[in-house]
């Protein structure tokens, strides 16, 4: 079976810099080919309890951007291989101002921006702002969107975009039907690769969404092993490597 291609969630600081550290590291030795590095947020809007969660655990430590900048600098040097995207809220980058977090972001060998809460259309300057600092915008598609708005994002030209499988918050499971596959069949009118996720949380899953997708997404399933192991480093790398590996197929 050929290996499926997977983009692996984590919270940059959680619980710690170094077992986050330790559970992208598994990530890569399990196969994840991009590593997607949440910034933590105060009131993220689509993430579920497990994300949020450890959001708050980070925060609490008055973990600021540079930190997270930091981490994913610090992953770069290690995984060069590996491409990194940070995934964000708008508030986050636009309040240094966007030309200026992207160039920031690019210096710490970040490839893409998934900002879920700005709008393709309207996004302050992000797309532009990436393209300038050889990054790209990845923006979010949801089946919730109306079937005109999705035509038109499909058709604006980006190379990628991130398919939220279902409406709501990330965390619980997602039925992958015949429904989901038409909606990824419109996402990808416009010739842009598609990255799925949202409840990703089994190989059986993988398996059924891999042939529509360019990545699977998966990163509560991976929040929570690494919650459930943070006292014992060894036990977080191997949960978290067994599911990169069972997700990837290998």
């Amino acid at each position: 079976m050929e290996k499926i291609k997977l983009m692996s969630h984590l919270v940059a600081g959680y619980p710690t810099d170094e077992l986050a550290f330790t559970a992208a590291s598994a990530m890569v030795e399990g196969g994840a080919d991009i590593l997607e590095v949440q910034l933590p947020f105060s009131d993220p809007s689509a993430d579920g309890p497990a994300i949020q969660g450890a959001c708050t655990e980070v925060l609490a430590r008055q973990y600021r951007t540079a930190d997270g900048l930091a981490f994913i600098s610090r992953l770069h040097k290690a995984f060069p291989d590996t491409l990194i995207y940070i995934m964000s809220y708008g508030s986050l980058i636009y309040t240094p101002g966007v030309a200026a977090f992207c160039k920031k972001a690019a210096q710490a060998g970040v490839k893409g921006m998934i900002i879920p809460d700005l709008p393709f259309d309207h996004d302050e300057g992000l797309t532009a702002a990436c393209k300038d600092n050889g990054m790209e915008n990845i923006p979010v598609a949801a089946p919730s969107m109306a079937e005109d708005r999705l035509d038109k994002l499909a058709h604006a030209g980006f190379a990628h975009i991130y398919a939220a499988l279902r409406t709501g918050i990330t965390g619980t499971s997602t039925t992958i039907d015949e429904a989901t596959v038409k909606f990824l069949g419109k996402v990808s009118a416009g010739g842009s690769m598609v990255y799925g996720g949202f409840g990703i949380q089994d190989g059986s899953q993988a398996r059924t969404l891999a042939p529509s997708v360019e990545a699977i997404v998966a990163g509560s399933v991976f929040v929570r092993l690494i919650s459930a192991n943070k006292d014992d480093k060894e036990a977080l790398y191997s949960a978290v490597k067994a599911k990169a590996l069972e997700l990837t197929g290998q």
